[in-house]
């Protein structure tokens, strides 16, 4: 994160990991297709034969509050899923205030969506950041495809931890927005246990989560959004393997 008291500004940093052609690319292309036009940012994609992603997009999304006394800037990242780019994978994490793993549905690929959260660990922890600190959702994509975990499975696991899952098919919009309303609530709340946000600059996570979904175009309430995760809390959480 980065803070600028003085101007009132306030950085926040979102990676979407998982592994190759989850739908990381995906989601922020949703989520930049629903933000208005004056609070986004260029969305750069770069699509190798391997991934859609080779290095990074960034969405930068600026919201203010009531007053207009205050801005909040949210970065989105996705890494590149590829084994070979391990190295980018671990510079983007470098900052990160929280992560959004998206899995693959598909049965076939669960062996790989272990990996991506395993990798996920050792490379927080070569940048010095803690898995079982860091603000952390998980989304199940790809709910559309034949040969996919039941929902049932899906509760299961969801049970076994308290991070928040999700169902999405990304492709279509649905659950991306519920997703990213998720892990902002969880890093603003990890985040001002640390830095006193909301009583330093006098706007609260509430009144965050409602600019960011209003920005989105988004008529549900924020609790609504937050109620649609599939089992787990909202609150610190241990870790599950999807």
């Amino acid at each position: 994160m980065q803070l600028d008291f003085a101007a009132r500004e306030v950085t926040i940093k979102l990676v979407y990991y998982g592994p190759a052609l989850s739908g990381k690319t995906t989601n922020l292309v949703s989520l930049h297709g629903l933000a208005g036009s004056d609070a986004r940012g260029r969305l750069m994609t770069l699509e190798t034969q391997d991934d859609r992603t080779l290095f990074f997009d960034l969405l930068p999304l600026t919201f203010r509050a009531k007053d207009g006394d205050v801005s909040l800037r949210i970065k989105l990242f996705t890494v590149p899923g590829q084994p070979m780019h391990a190295a980018t994978r671990r510079l983007v994490l470098q900052g990160a205030d929280g992560v959004a793993l998206i899995a693959d549905s598909q049965i076939s690929e669960t062996q790989r969506n272990a990996e991506a959260f395993f990798d996920l660990r050792q490379n927080l922890r070569e940048n010095g950041l803690d898995l079982a600190r860091m603000p952390l959702v998980i989304q199940f994509n790809k709910r559309d495809l034949p040969d996919i975990r039941s929902d049932e499975e899906l509760a299961r696991l969801a049970a076994r931890g308290k991070e928040p899952v999700y169902k999405a098919v990304a492709t279509r919009g649905v659950g991306t927005v519920e997703t990213l309303m998720g892990l902002l609530h969880l890093t603003w709340e990890t985040l001002d246990q640390t830095h006193q946000l909301s009583k330093r600059l006098s706007i609260s996570g509430e009144e965050l989560l409602n600019s960011a979904a209003r920005q989105l175009g988004v008529t549900s309430s924020v609790n609504d959004l937050l109620a649609r995760r599939m089992g787990g809390s909202l609150e610190k959480s241990s870790r599950i393997v999807p």
